[in-house]
């Protein structure tokens, strides 16, 4: 009745505008004609609960019935997180105050919230005293919306105070520091790994790299993504962008992105299933993580894992996802 009710909602709810600009965009690619290309993109959402977007980013237009079968698709996706994440939980991930106090041993750096009140703006001048670049975000945001990097350094603290105040950006954390082999990829904004566990066992890994001058590595804003081996921490696929851009060398800096090895990769794998046990509700869970220079650091847990980054076309091997993988980790067949 799920997959029922999921896929009536998708109906009725669906911009048919976008999905026929779609699969004007799936002709350009593979020259089938459009009415093969919309009975197909049908056929997908029905049988594997495929979307549009999934249609076209993940490539299901050159794809066998059999490679169909692995692709975590959205539908795929959100009955994962309906089985594994209780409702009743997932604000102790989405509430980033309340995330860092309940994981606070595993992000080995300082950070505060600010409330508005005088005690706490003497707190922030302390802090910025001690920490004199910041990262400020708001509570509740996603995709790097509202993250900013700070230099206080001459600032006026206590008008900078009311400033992130008024921006809601309430949550100041020490800048994380990181690994000089990720720096050395790109050194403006801190690339994160991001690491997904499902009932306690890591089942993917990417590097998320920022680009053109940002300081957020976001796929969404401008960043790049590629696939980490999750048995060997080595980097085997180049990174891509939003817009299909592919890198083997980034272009900031001209280092290889491909071949590169992931330092401290088991210490990584370690945290990340350590920290998915701590709300044994919330069982799938994407951690983004920054590899510091002596050890890993816990950044934010996501409890909706954005499948928008498994399995793209560049990353598959064989032409696979990784459902089978995910499967695995559930103990399906």
């Amino acid at each position: 009745m799920g997959k029922v009710s999921y896929m009536l909602k998708r109906i009725t709810t669906m911009n048919y505008g976008n999905m026929f600009k779609t699969i004007d965009l799936v002709k350009e690619k593979c020259g089938k004609p459009k009415f093969i290309i919309f009975c197909d993109m049908v056929y997908s959402g029905l049988r594997f609960g495929a979307g549009y977007v999934d249609y076209y980013q993940f490539q299901m237009y050159n794809m066998k019935t059999s490679e169909k079968k692995t692709i975590i698709t959205r539908g795929i996706n959100n009955s994962i997180c309906k089985k594994y994440n209780d409702k009743t939980e997932i604000y102790k991930f989405e509430d980033k105050a309340i995330f860092n106090k309940i994981f606070d041993k595993y992000l080995n750096r300082d950070w505060m919230k600010l409330d508005g009140e005088e005690p706490n703006l003497e707190m922030f001048v302390n802090f910025c005293k001690e920490h004199s670049i910041i990262v400020v975000k708001p509570l509740d945001a996603s995709c790097g919306k509202g993250v900013e990097k700070i230099d206080t350094k001459g600032m006026d603290i206590k008008s900078l105070y009311h400033k992130l105040i008024r921006n809601k950006q309430t949550l100041v954390e020490e800048v994380a520091d990181q690994h000089k082999v990720l720096n050395n990829i790109y050194p403006l904004s801190v690339n994160t790994l991001r690491v997904v566990t499902l009932n306690h066992k890591v089942v993917t890994a990417y590097l998320r790299i920022g680009n053109d001058g940002n300081v957020v590595d976001n796929f969404n804003h401008g960043g790049m993504v590629t696939a980490v081996n999750v048995d060997t921490g080595l980097i085997e696929f180049p990174a891509i962008d939003k817009a299909t851009k592919v890198y083997e060398i980034h272009p900031y800096t001209n280092k290889p992105i491909v071949g590169t090895e992931i330092p401290m990769w088991d210490d990584v794998k370690k945290l990340c299933i350590e920290a998915s046990k701590v709300v044994p509700k919330v069982g799938y869970v994407a951690w983004d993580v920054c590899l510091g220079e002596k050890k890993p650091c816990l950044i934010e847990g996501n409890d909706f894992p954005g499948h928008d980054l498994y399995q793209l076309p560049v990353h598959r091997k064989g032409n696979i996802g990784l459902l089978p993988v995910f499967k695995k980790a559930m103990g399906e067949k």
